[in-house]
């Protein structure tokens, strides 16, 4: 087995072998609004959920080469609102889009054609072509990496208001195969969800019951 030291590595070696190794990632496609009222939208992928009570997600937002934030963290760090999308197989072409590097002053919402609705509880506008939405407010931005400035702020906030297409909720669950969710690759490649299978968890009285 290769043993590598990521010391001795650079930030794109080190970035190729995380991209590589941690997947498939899922992917948050998250809208924020500026000062001047431009929607913006863009996808993350180091993205997770962080506690259940309350609702708290993260996603890390990687700094500009010149050490300033990109729009996405400038504008939730001034909002203090945004929401998080579900990327699927319906809406990732359009989602990928996003990452063209437009202006600051350009709505890539707007530019790319997505239907946008207004939030219910924040003022940050969701798009119609997320199935499940998640209105946010932020808890906090941790400034992380770097060696004289961080290189990543990582933004974890509380979920305030769910929105999840009818034909995807049953009894309290979401109906992952209609999702059809899809994650994210190493490069620029893409992940859907293949086969699935269940495993039981056991109590220990069980596993010792199996294993004496």
């Amino acid at each position: 087995m290769r043993t590598i030291d990521p010391g001795k590595q650079s930030k794109k070696e080190n970035y190729k072998l995380l991209i590589g190794s941690i997947l498939p990632r899922p992917i948050a496609f998250v809208t924020s609004l500026s000062p001047e009222g431009i929607v913006n939208a863009a996808p993350f992928s180091f993205f997770n959920v962080i506690a259940t009570d309350p609702p708290l997600i993260g996603f890390s937002v990687s700094r500009k080469p010149n050490g300033n934030r990109k729009d996405t963290a400038r504008n939730i760090a001034w909002k203090k609102e945004f929401v998080v999308h579900v990327v699927d197989e319906d809406n990732v072409s359009m989602v990928n889009e996003t990452s063209v590097d437009f202006p600051p002053d350009v709505s890539e919402a707007e530019k790319i054609g997505f239907h946008v609705l207004p939030g219910k509880i924040v003022q940050v506008p969701r798009l119609a072509e997320g199935k499940i939405q998640m209105e946010c407010r932020l808890q906090q931005i941790l400034e992380l990496g770097g060696r004289d400035t961080p290189n990543a702020d990582f933004i974890i906030g509380e979920i305030v208001q769910f929105h999840v297409d009818d034909s995807l909720y049953f009894e309290g669950k979401i109906d992952t195969d209609r999702l059809r969710p899809v994650g994210r690759m190493a490069g620029t490649e893409y992940g859907k969800i293949g086969e699935t299978f269940s495993l039981p968890r056991l109590t220990y009285e069980e596993w010792r019951a199996r294993n004496t």
